[in-house]
């Protein structure tokens, strides 16, 4: 049996949710132990840590009553799915709302449409400053005239800082207070921007660019997510990429915490297309699924049954932008191609997360599928199921990807996401043409302490979906 238990897509969401509203009044809420039973049997027949927690040992309980009184010795769902958790678990997530997680899922979510990331001072004090990354189109942040570099350090007139700044991110509303940095003060301007929420479905393509120069036709997209509800459109853009010629492609990762893995495996398959069949990633579940459950990805040539034909421009390398934040399936398309073809990475670290995920619902093992979910509660699960290796077997790599030229952004001078001068995409366009720029001027490299896309309930996760 090979995943047929996996997320249950998209299109199924209206029918479900309409059912929750119809009988919000007549079900009777779960108990806390008929959640933590669902979480017990979900983490004790898919969680790759399972060794390190005795508990999820098929033989921890001698009878019924000692599983049962386990589960009724922890107060909440979620001290109970904490204790569970590995030690070495740093990405396995519990929710208790289905829907919100599945929306998120698929690209939507509630965002004033401002990206931003949330970076202490220089100074120790724990104060904190933000800096917009970019600004989705068609939402508040968009209409109110805020762009990428804006600096920000209050909101509602409250300095940000370690402690409380996702207290204050938190509302629906809030007004960011304008600042400007220089590379070492925050200086507030005065100005307040207030901001709204609503509910927004983002294109994870923010922008493609192709640029002649040289001789070299240079392709350049900025992807944020991989979301598979845009898979198309990405499939789209490498068409264009193929039409105009290009025979470099820059791919900025920098703020992009991952998502799809086999929108990861369409998005390497459409950078190459000379490897259709080959091994792309491995996959090592725990020891009780390893033998039913793993298979190797491989680079693909068609969508998934046979559908749409991928775009593959054939390079024998590219370029990869990215940062901290890049994560999950972005890495997995980093380590999947090295063995492959030349990988040129720059800017700093990656997050270190190799590990992917499934959406276990409160259903009967082994499908813990959406159609037989327990209606009485909205609780599922992400736990990690199985960690990825490339076809060379390199995986474990909890501090990150490492850049072969390392490039902090600058806070203080952001440049223009798709311009030939915004600072990482230069270091690439150079080292493609050959033709010398000025280094980058040495900064202060800031701690990143969080970022808008955290509150979201599939942060940094790396999923498969049903085969």
């Amino acid at each position: 049996m090979k995943k047929s238990f996996v997320l249950l897509l998209l299109f199924v969401l209206p029918l479900f949710t309409s059912c929750f509203k119809d009988l919000d009044d007549e079900i009777t809420p779960a108990s806390v132990s008929e959640i933590n039973d669902f979480i017990y049997r979900g983490l004790n027949f898919f969680y790759l840590y399972k060794a390190d927690t005795p508990e999820l040992a098929n033989d921890a309980f001698a009878s019924d009553a000692d599983y049962n009184a386990f589960l009724n010795s922890y107060a909440t769902p979620e001290a109970f799915f904490d204790y569970l958790k590995s030690s070495q678990d740093r990405f396995s997530i519990l929710v208790d709302d289905y829907v919100e997680l599945e929306n998120a899922l698929a690209g939507v979510s509630k965002t004033n449409g401002m990206n931003f990331g949330l970076v202490l001072y220089p100074d120790g004090s724990g104060n904190v400053f933000g800096y917009v990354r970019y600004v989705s189109p068609n939402t508040d942040a968009a209409t109110k005239g805020l762009e990428r570099g804006d600096i920000f350090n209050t909101i509602d007139g409250v300095q940000l800082t370690d402690s409380n700044f996702s207290e204050l991110i938190a509302p629906d509303a809030y007004g960011v207070g304008l600042a400007t940095f220089d590379g070492q003060t925050i200086t507030p301007t005065g100005e307040t921007v207030q901001l709204i929420k609503a509910e927004y479905s983002e294109n994870p393509i923010f922008t493609t660019q192709t640029f002649d120069i040289n001789g070299n036709k240079i392709g350049y997209i900025l992807y944020n997510a991989f979301t598979n509800e845009f898979d198309s459109q990405l499939n789209a853009a490498f068409g264009q990429f193929k039409a105009e010629g290009i025979t470099d492609l820059v791919l900025d990762l920098r703020y992009n915490g991952g998502g799809s893995v086999r929108t990861a495996t369409y998005l390497s398959s459409m950078i190459t297309g000379q490897h259709t069949g080959q091994v792309f990633y491995t996959e090592q579940w725990n020891e009780d699924r390893q033998a039913d459950y793993a298979e190797d990805g491989v680079f693909v040539s068609t969508f998934e049954g046979g559908g749409e034909a991928i775009n593959s421009l054939n390079l024998n390398r590219v370029y990869v932008l990215t940062t901290s934040r890049t994560a999950s399936a972005s890495e997995l398309v980093i380590n999947g191609l090295a063995p492959y073809i030349d990988v040129i990475q720059i800017g700093t670290n990656t997050t270190g997360k190799y590990q992917a995920s499934f959406l276990l619902y409160d259903a009967p093992a082994p499908n813990f599928s959406r159609s037989q979910a327990n209606i009485n509660h909205k609780y599922a699960m992400l736990p990690l199921v199985f960690q990825t290796a490339n076809s060379v077997g390199y995986t474990n790599f909890v501090d990150g990807l490492v850049p072969g030229i390392e490039q902090a952004e600058d806070y203080s001078n952001l440049g223009i996401l798709g311009d030939v001068n915004e600072p990482l995409l230069a270091t690439a366009i150079a080292d493609i043409t050959g033709v010398p720029m000025p280094a980058p001027r040495r900064i202060n490299e800031l701690e990143i302490i969080s970022e808008s896309n955290a509150g979201l309930p599939h942060y940094q996760v790396m999923y498969i979906e049903k085969k």
